[in-house]
């Protein structure tokens, strides 16, 4: 396809290639609240309130209060982008990023001089401001502050040795001051920094902005397929055949990604937690992937920046929390793994899986399962039980036959509606641990539910019985190529 994609460049590069995949607009737009409420009618998707859709990629050349920046949003706002620029066809991204994992190919330091360093700006220079240097939008006017939404978080931990990459969401606090939010439990450099505050020390911390979109993707893999040690770099370094090149940050002990368009360092600070809203006193966050904007958070730990390094002409990379680029940047992942646990369990079973966009790529999986004897008759539900093991923040599991699309949900909803019994194909699973962002999952919405952050896990079993499926062919229209009359 051309040039190969190493970085966001040459990612927009590629986009530009496609016909409707990216657009560019030189009329100045606000960072606060307004890029966000354009691309919501552009190119959005996901669970934004409607009217949104899932369009094209869109880069603003003049972001007010910063001249010399750019800003794109969307990059991978669509299983197909996502495809594009990952060299592979949209309904195969799951498997390869599974085959990624399984063939991981490490990162290096580079030799040569990191682009992400072309500028440098040094907390002691007299002008040092974060507001300034990054041009960092909110989301909706109820934002706790600007968010660096597409940050790759990359620490070391302190006993270990061992690095990890992961995306934070992390507000501008001050001139030298982020606050990043660790969900209890969930992440490895959480982890970390729990670590380095035990042993009364700071974690020196890099966040790269603007990279490879094989490295957003790989970064969002979650334990168990990458457990605490497993350094995501390398998945992206399997799927581009070459390894991530890093560099040596300038001013902590730290490494960074070479090719990022920005980079900020800094480190994260022991026994020191600050209010996400302190300055906006909004109550809110920003908004998250399922839909509704989070509270703030009195928990979140402070980063101390010491410098912030970019390419010249930087672009900065942003998403709308609850967009379709949460799905592709949160679900593929997910499919991934899920995919290689049921491969493992029962070879040549399961088709294909979907994390769809309803469910923001965490609540809601559609397996595609392929029954070929009838021995395999139950099988399917084991497999949603294997699902729901492993990824917690799963709530519903849909599962299909191989002659519906898994991808497409009025496929999905038709089988529900011709194939399943409520009575007897509706599997509830009450008071296991799912997402506390789901506010559903409240004891005030069921006596089910023992504490916040619980839920009725449910399985849709739409799958014919074997012994049926003699009565459940679909019409078969003649293959034809359409063009002759196109």
């Amino acid at each position: 396809m051309g040039e190969k994609v190493r970085d966001l460049r040459s990612a927009l590069r590629r986009l530009q290639e496609m016909e409707g995949q990216l657009i560019e607009t030189h009329v100045e737009v606000e960072p606060m609240a307004e890029l966000a409420g354009v691309y919501r009618h552009v190119g959005a998707g996901g669970t934004v309130m409607r009217p949104t859709k899932e369009g094209p990629a869109m880069l603003f050349h003049n972001v007010k209060g910063h001249p010399d920046a750019r800003v794109v949003i969307g990059v991978l706002a669509s299983r197909r982008r996502v495809a594009a620029l990952l060299d592979t066809r949209p309904e195969d991204v799951g498997k390869l990023l599974y085959r990624s994992v399984e063939t991981p190919i490490p990162p290096v330091l580079t030799k040569e001089p990191a682009p992400c360093q072309q500028v440098v700006h040094r907390v002691t220079d007299p002008d040092f401001d974060l507001y300034r240097l990054i041009p960092a939008p909110t989301n909706t006017p109820d934002d706790a502050g600007p968010y660096i939404t597409l940050g790759m978080c990359y620490a070391t931990h302190p006993e270990t040795g061992k690095n990890d990459v992961t995306i934070h969401r992390l507000c501008i606090q001050g001139k030298d001051e982020l606050s990043i939010f660790f969900t209890p439990g969930a992440r490895h450099i959480g982890a970390m920094a729990e670590c380095a505050e035990r042993l009364g020390k700071t974690l020196p911390i890099s966040i790269s902005i603007g990279v490879d979109p094989a490295i957003e993707i790989g970064s969002c893999f979650e334990p168990p397929t990458t457990p605490l040690g497993y350094d995501e770099l390398a998945v992206a370094g399997a799927l581009r055949g070459e390894p991530v090149e890093l560099c040596p940050c300038l001013t902590v002990n730290q490494r960074a990604i070479a090719n990022a368009e920005y980079v900020i360092e800094g480190e994260v600070q022991p026994h020191i937690r600050v209010k996400e809203d302190q300055n906006s006193h909004t109550g809110f966050a920003m908004p998250e992937f399922p839909g509704y904007t989070g509270p703030a958070s009195d928990q979140c730990w402070l980063i101390k920046v010491t410098a912030v390094t970019h390419r010249k002409n930087p672009i900065m990379q942003t998403c709308i929390g609850p967009s379709e680029e949460h799905v592709s940047m949160a679900g593929i992942p997910t499919e991934a793994s899920i995919y290689g646990m049921i491969e493992k369990a029962m070879p040549g079973r399961l088709a294909n899986v979907y994390c769809a966009s309803p469910g923001g790529g965490k609540f809601m999986a559609v397996l595609q399962f392929r029954k070929l004897s009838p021995s395999d008759e139950g099988r399917q539900r084991q497999a949603a039980l294997l699902a729901f093991s492993a990824f917690s923040e799963l709530k519903h599991i849909f599962l299909v036959d191989e002659d519906v699309d898994c991808f497409d949900l009025s496929d999905v909803i038709w089988a529900m509606n011709t194939r399943m019994q409520g009575d007897a194909d509706i599997i509830t699973i009450p008071g296991v641990r799912c997402h506390p962002l789901d506010p559903s999952n409240d004891p005030s919405c069921s006596p089910s539910i023992r504490d916040h952050g619980i839920a009725c896990k449910t399985i849709f079993d739409c799958t014919v019985p074997y012994d049926q499926k003699h009565r459940f062919v679909r019409s078969r229209f003649m293959e034809v190529d359409p063009e002759k009359w196109l």
